[in-house]
């Protein structure tokens, strides 16, 4: 038997005419008959080859290739499953270490398994931000044992170590992979002094995906002991304060009856916000005392020891012992609902222990009780003031100018990014109420009104939550991602690469004053701030943007988005350097000098303006943009937040609506209490 693979050139052999073998990349030189006799060879070729060299050449073929040659024939699909062959796909990705993939082999099927998982959701891998609290809220995303982990980065100040010091950091979320690489997910958070995991679903990830959101999502199948219910179920009386009577209701309201399900976002804000409150208290499941190991295996810079080889390779194994009971502990409660030994889910009642246990997180519509629903109703009254006063907000709408996103010809100076950029800021909270996202599929939040609770609620008998990693296109403005101030979601910053020409691109940790980690004597820290630099050109020559992320005080400073500090690359400055000498008393050695402006008081806190300045590159790798007039310094040093986090500190984490987003309006450190950090000084003004 000739085994073909789909799509390849041997399926040429099957013709009668030899002449079509010369046009899929046979020799031409080759007589026809050799031709088909080296087609009917068959699998034969490849299976006579050493089993190294098999997997170095399946190394060539992409995942879905190698998933097509498994159903050519019995022989190739055993080929086609070797461990050698998908672990050389793994090594292909790029996307984690053979260290780390080889120790996930213990607790998963094959090699194959892994690359599933890897492939599902790498997309999600990188820097998240929110609008709010205006001091930063970053969240990173980074593989963990055979899992992906988000986790918060704290507002802090910068540590003895300098830039090369430990972050404090908060969990958000974990994906963990099945034994067969099916995403398992776990939304993180605390409440009454205790550390919970709310399990709950994942929606497919989007391959560019931008936008994370937080839903409650329907469910219509339910295991076995769960009890099947339908928002009918809960009475009449709660029926009729949920929904308005049909006379009252619109049209679009009715077409979407016809439906199979309603999308999460058409809910009023209200409406998500509690029913997102009331699932998470349904599902949520007491983190035992085994299950506070790390989340992620240790920095291995932080193994600095005496006899570094032999204790790195004895802290490793405990790592991935701990990380795999770990791991093994949160799948049980994540099928079962159950917190591991027997022991039930640390809630009150019976109800929401069965509820805890309804399909990987969901819970049932009858579980929620009246009081749960009365909670969640609103009188005719509150319901039409509220819907007033946010019927424009809620509407999922965000500005898309395409004017800020096209190519800008018009000549600006430095001065005028500065001004353009701050208008655009300001822009989100006025302006960018006007207009409405755009989902991947052409249509528009605001085409359509708010549905009600019920209307949601009827596609399913369960519902559970749900992260939905989503593509949507956003006005943005210097990598800045304008964002709604009523969405459960995470943006995604765009993480550009250092290459020729864009050296300096990529994330940066800053501090004011030199040289940096030094203390002064009347201020005891330094905040640290993220900055996100990147390029834009323009008529006048390319630009070095460096955006505000993060910034470690204690009240903040600048708004978050905000140009820290702004460079022509093509205009070179004489201004001299300060200092002659860094922290080690060694001579500073320069290596380009740029003219440029850096944020200044203004006119308030939205409004700052510039003041002209210069930014030094070092020969040490550091960046210094120092102010003309005041001589103040911003230091910048490039950061890898996987290592930093690696060698971090754990604290505790905020009640899981709210770590995932923290919607409120705050200029002030709001994770300062539950980081357990000490009083933040501000950096010298400007």
């Amino acid at each position: 038997m000739t085994c073909i693979l789909p799509g390849s050139s041997y399926s040429a052999a099957m013709s009668p005419d030899c002449g079509r073998i010369l046009g899929h990349g046979v020799d031409p030189d080759m007589n026809c008959g050799s031709s088909l006799l080296l087609m009917n060879c068959g699998s034969s070729f490849l299976l006579a080859l050493p089993e190294d060299v098999l997997a170095l050449v399946s190394g060539l073929l992409n995942p879905v290739d190698l998933c097509n040659l498994s159903l050519c024939c019995r022989s190739l699909n055993e080929l086609a499953a070797s461990d050698k062959v998908w672990f050389m796909q793994c090594e292909k990705l790029g996307l984690v270490d053979a260290h780390d993939f080889i120790s996930w082999r213990k607790v998963v099927d094959s090699y194959k398994t892994i690359c599933r998982f890897l492939v599902k959701v790498k997309p999600l891998i990188g820097i998240w931000v929110h609008q709010n609290p205006e001091l930063g809220n970053v969240v990173y995303v980074m593989w963990g044992f055979m899992s992906v982990v988000a986790c918060r980065v704290i507002p802090q100040e910068l540590g003895p170590l300098g830039f090369d010091g430990p972050l404090l950091w908060a969990p958000v979320f974990e994906i963990i992979g099945d034994s067969d690489g099916s995403p398992l997910f776990f939304l993180h958070g605390r409440e009454t002094d205790k550390d919970y995991c709310y399990p709950g679903s994942l929606k497919a990830i989007h391959d560019r995906c931008n936008v994370l959101l937080l839903e409650a999502a329907p469910q219509k199948n339910m295991t076995t002991h769960a009890v099947r219910a339908t928002i009918d179920d809960l009475g009449t009386d709660s029926s009729r304060r949920i929904c308005r009577s049909e006379e009252s209701r619109s049209i679009s309201h009715r077409v979407a009856e016809g439906n199979d399900s309603v999308p999460f976002s058409r809910l009023a804000f209200g409406d998500r916000r509690r029913l997102l409150e009331i699932v998470a208290d349904h599902v949520r499941l007491e983190m035992p005392a085994s299950a506070s190991h790390p989340l992620f295996p240790r920095s291995r810079d932080a193994l600095a020891v005496e006899d570094e080889l032999v204790m790195e390779k004895e802290t490793t194994k405990e790592d991935v012992v701990m990380l795999a009971e770990r791991r093994s502990l949160l799948i049980q409660m994540y099928r079962t609902g159950n917190v591991g030994e027997g022991q039930a889910s640390s809630s009150s009642s019976k109800e929401t222990v069965q509820l805890g246990s309804c399909i990987r997180g969901q819970c049932n519509t009858a579980g929620l009780s009246k009081g749960s629903w009365d909670k969640m109703a609103i009188d005719s009254s509150r319901e039409q003031r509220v819907r007033n006063n946010l019927d424009c907000s809620i509407s999922q709408h965000l500005s898309f100018d395409g004017r800020e996103n096209s190519q800008n010809t018009k000549k600006r100076t430095i001065a005028g990014y500065f001004r353009d950029g701050f208008k655009q800021i300001i822009g989100k909270a006025t302006g960018g109420n006007n207009g409405s996202i755009i989902l991947k599929n052409g249509s528009s939040s605001s085409e359509s009104k708010h549905v009600q609770l019920h209307e949601f609620l009827r596609s399913g008998s369960s519902v559970g939550l749900s992260l939905h990693a989503s593509t949507m296109k956003l006005s943005t403005y210097r990598a800045w991602p304008i964002m709604h101030d009523n969405r459960f979601a995470l943006y995604k910053l765009p993480q550009p690469l250092p290459v020729e020409g864009q050296e300096y691109a990529g994330l940066w940790g800053g501090t004011f004053g030199w040289p940096p980690g030094r203390p002064a004597e009347d201020k005891p820290g330094k905040a640290l701030f993220f900055l996100l630099l990147s390029y834009e050109e323009s008529d006048e020559g390319k630009y070095l943007i460096a955006t505000k992320i993060l910034e470690g005080t204690h009240y903040v400073l600048h708004p978050n988005g905000s140009a820290m500090f702004i460079v022509n690359i093509n205009e070179p400055s004489s201004d001299p350097f300060p200092w002659e000498t860094d922290r080690d008393s060694l001579p500073v050695v320069i290596r380009q000098t740029y003219h440029g402006e850096g944020i200044a008081n203004g006119y308030g806190f939205r409004y700052p303006g510039s003041k002209p300045g210069a930014l030094f590159t070092l020969q040490s790798g550091l960046l210094a943009f120092v102010w003309r007039e005041t001589r103040a310094v911003l230091t910048l040093q490039r950061l890898n937040l996987r290592s930093l986090l690696g060698k971090g500190e754990r604290v505790a984490a905020l009640p899981p609506v709210a770590n995932f987003a923290y919607l409120t309006k705050s200029y002030s450190n709001v994770f300062a209490g539950f980081a357990g950090t000490h009083s933040l000084s501000f950096p010298s003004k400007i």
